[in-house]
Parts: structure tokens; sequence; C-alpha cells
């Protein structure tokens, strides 16, 4: 095991303290989607090992990064990130980090959907960005069948990428993938720590995206892989499902499980037994060239990064820029230069 501070909150953002959090050497977990929260998502899987150039030997002692400005010198660099407070942030983390090291980082941030952003990659109008392992697996690859574990989807994104000319480097530890919440005393009350203890309520309701109704990562996968038959579905706005539930309005919620209403305290994560919700890393989707010209420091100070982020620390940075209203660049500063990245 190894600490690393989670983010500074310095005078300029109004934040008291760094929080110590722990994080686990090789620990792997992963997420996505489109609003983006926060759960216990580590699957205990180890990270793969480093892919596009790891370079050892080059680290600076005990951080994981080359030493001096490695970037300097080295072609311009064009990155981009989708249209959810997440994705903002991890663009920030990423630029910011290759910038200190002396890369020249053009980041063109909020450019839409998985769909909108691959066409981004593959045009050239982009060479890399940050995405989900299921994302790439399900929706881009559209591969068809559900992976059993979060290695088995990195493995068939990395597969598939390759095989168009990208290359996917080492997953973060947290993953934001769908999840199913409950608040904490209602959980207590009826002994509901997995989705599949929803049985003990009989008849309930369920607060998600419209979508939710017939996607297998909701209504229906809850009905077929659980068995949550008496389940009354009830359609909500992205956001607006922790009001409802706040209110007493339904009795589950769909959320992300890195979002920052969760950092709260006051919901339960339900854990997914069946895997309905799949596994969301989040992985840097690069162009092959583009590791090559950059050198091997390039790919090293990416998986620096994705090493660090943690579900504690994504949490704690989502809510900072969700609920606090904070700046995401200014959110991703603080947390590169208390671990370290920006020195």
């Amino acid at each position: 095991m190894k600490s690393t501070k989670l983010f500074a909150r310095t005078a300029g953002l109004g934040l008291a303290a760094a929080l110590a959090v722990t994080l686990a050497a090789c620990g792997s977990s992963g997420g996505g989607g489109t609003g983006n929260t926060g759960n216990a998502g580590n699957t205990g899987n180890p990270a793969p090992a480093t892919t596009g150039g790891g370079a050892p030997g080059q680290s600076a002692a005990g951080t994981g990064l080359p030493s001096g400005k490695p970037g300097e010198g080295k072609p311009p660099i064009v990155m981009g990130d989708k249209n959810f407070a997440e994705e903002y942030i991890l663009g920030e983390l990423y630029s910011q980090a290759l910038e200190a090291k002396g890369y020249k980082v053009t980041l063109k941030g909020n450019i839409g959907s998985s769909a909108t952003i691959d066409k981004a990659l593959t045009s050239g109008k982009i060479q890399m960005y940050p995405e989900y392992t299921g994302v790439i697996y399900t929706e881009l690859a559209k591969l068809g069948d559900r992976p059993k574990s979060a290695e088995a989807t990195y493995q068939g994104a990395k597969k598939w990428e390759e095989q168009r000319g990208f290359a996917v480097l080492n997953p973060t530890p947290f993953q934001d993938a769908d999840g199913m919440a409950t608040l904490k005393p209602f959980a207590q009350q009826h002994g509901l720590k997995t989705i599949g203890d929803l049985k003990k309520l009989g008849p309930f309701t369920y607060g998600g995206p419209p979508e939710n109704k017939t996607r297998y990562q909701g209504v229906v996968g809850l009905k077929q892989a659980y068995g949550l038959t008496k389940i009354e579905f009830k359609p909500l706005s992205i956001g607006a499902q922790y009001q409802a539930l706040d209110q007493h309005q339904v009795d589950t919620i769909a959320i992300f499980t890195t979002d920052g209403q969760l950092a709260s305290g006051k919901y339960a994560v339900l854990k997914d037994t069946k895997g309905i919700f799949g596994y969301q890393q989040v992985v840097p989707v690069v162009k092959k060239s583009l590791i090559q010209s950059e050198g091997p420091a390039f790919s090293q100070i990416l998986n620096a990064v994705s090493a660090s982020l943690t579900t504690d620390a994504i949490v704690a940075m989502n809510k900072a820029v969700q609920i606090d209203q904070q700046d995401p660049a200014k959110v991703a500063h603080a947390f590169l230069q208390a671990n370290g990245f920006l020195s």
C-alpha cells in the first residue's frame, strides 16, 4: 500500500486542508456514462502492465514520474474530453501533468458524447482523450457480450482500439459505472447491502433517467438478473434523482458511482453482485503514432496520473466541481500539486 494526498483545497479555492487517502499500489476498477458519480468501485483486479511505453528507470525516486522536462522539443499534442464534469477534470489532470514536464498540449474540452468524440479522434481532430473501458467495449466496439470482470473489459477495449491504430494506456483504480443507491437509514432499516436484498421489500420504487426503463443496465437487468419483478420505475432527469430520494418520492435511484453527491455520506450504494452495471475504468486512448513521437516519458506520466485516481479522490474532485461549483482546471491543479505532479 502507498499513501497519496487527495487534493489540497488552497486558499484561492477556499479549501481547508489536504486529505489523506490510502491508495492500493496495484488496485484497479473503472466507470463511465454521462453525468458520473462514486461507488466503492475497486474490483480487486491487478492493473495491467504498463502499456505504450513504461520507461522503467526513468522515473524520479518514489513518484513514478520522469525527472526533468522530457517533453521539451517534442511535437505538440491535441487532447479532447467529453461533455460532463468528470471528463473536464480528467482532461485537465492529464494535460496539466504533461505540461508540467515540458509537453505542449492543446485541450479541446466539452467535445460531446462518446460517439462524437470518437469521430473527432478517428478523423484526426484530436490525438487522445480519456474514455471508459465499458463504453469502448459496449457502445463503441459494440462487442455484444457482457464481460465478467474489469480485466476482461479492459483487454477487450484495448484489443479493439489497437486494431484501429490507437493505444489504451493503464486504467484508473476507480471506476465510474452505473449503480443503485438508497438513503442510509432506509438501507439499515431493511437490511439492504446488495441489489439482491431489494427482494425483501416486495414492491418498491426506482427513479432514474427515462432510458433506464428499457436498458439492461436499468429495469431490464434488475428484472432479469435479480428477479426484481415488483419494481415500479419513475423517470427522472440526471441529477434530479437525489432530490427525489431525499424527499422520499422514490425508494431507490440510479446513480453513477463517482457522483459528487455521494461524498455527503447520506447514501448507501447497493453492491451489484450480478455485474449488470459492468466495469468502467478510465483509460487514456491515444493515437499510436503520438506515443512514438512523444517518447516513453509521455506514457509514463499519463499512467502515473491514472494510478493516483482512487474512488475517494475522483468523488472529492467531482464534488468540488459539481456541488461546490469550483473550476475544473483549478481543482485538477490543486490535486496534481498536492500529489507531486507539478514539482
